[in-house]
């Protein structure tokens, strides 16, 4: 009976602890989202490949229609190409040490149109972002599309096939200021069961 009564005992203690794990990690992940900020200011300091690779992992998580995935990612370091995506009230993207371009895949499997490559762009941008600021980075959403004034010059400075459009540029860096996250909480933009 001594037996049972301490295995129930470790049984119950391992479970705790089980459950204490959980609760912490979701607390984590809560922190961050909440933490998130738009970052346009960096530090000299280099963003690394492993880093990179990692916000572009955390990317590619995120939900698709159909599991479509119809995003791809060009990766910009060169000093030359960030200046050419620098355009109009952009000029952070100048100055990061590293730039994401988010883009989509216009084209289905079957040659169709593709009318989720939008929205499946915008939750890999959003986790992107949120792995940034995971990372200790900080970034920033910036709107290429619809916008022909910020597309083009981004298609030519990235040589886009044309079943590929710019949906956003992140530029990526250490922040050199000390940004801080917008509550953005409104209650009066709720509705429940009807508007």
């Amino acid at each position: 009976m001594k037996k049972i009564i301490t295995l129930l005992v470790a049984v119950f203690t391992m479970m705790t602890g089980f459950a204490q794990e959980k609760q912490d990690a979701s607390q984590a992940v809560l922190d961050n989202i909440f933490a998130r900020k738009s970052v346009r200011s960096y530090t000299d300091e280099a963003v690394s490949p492993e880093q990179v690779e990692t916000l572009l992992k955390a990317a590619m998580a995120a939900p698709s229609g159909m599991n479509a995935q119809p995003w791809r990612f060009v990766v910009v370091r060169e000093q030359a190409t960030k200046d050419k995506l620098a355009v109009g009230f952009n000029k952070m993207i100048a100055k990061a040490p590293v730039v994401i371009v988010v883009c989509g895949k216009t084209k289905g499997k079957l040659g169709g149109e593709n009318h989720n490559w939008t929205a499946d762009c915008a939750a890999a941008t959003e986790n992107l972002l949120l792995a940034a600021e995971a990372l200790g980075l900080g970034a920033v959403w910036t709107a290429c599309y619809p916008y022909d004034d910020r597309m083009n010059p981004t298609i030519e400075a990235l040589e886009l096939p044309a079943d590929v459009k710019p949906y956003c540029i992140v530029p990526v860096g250490h922040p050199a200021g000390k940004d801080k996250p917008k509550d953005k909480w409104k209650p009066e933009n709720i509705h429940y069961e009807k508007w």
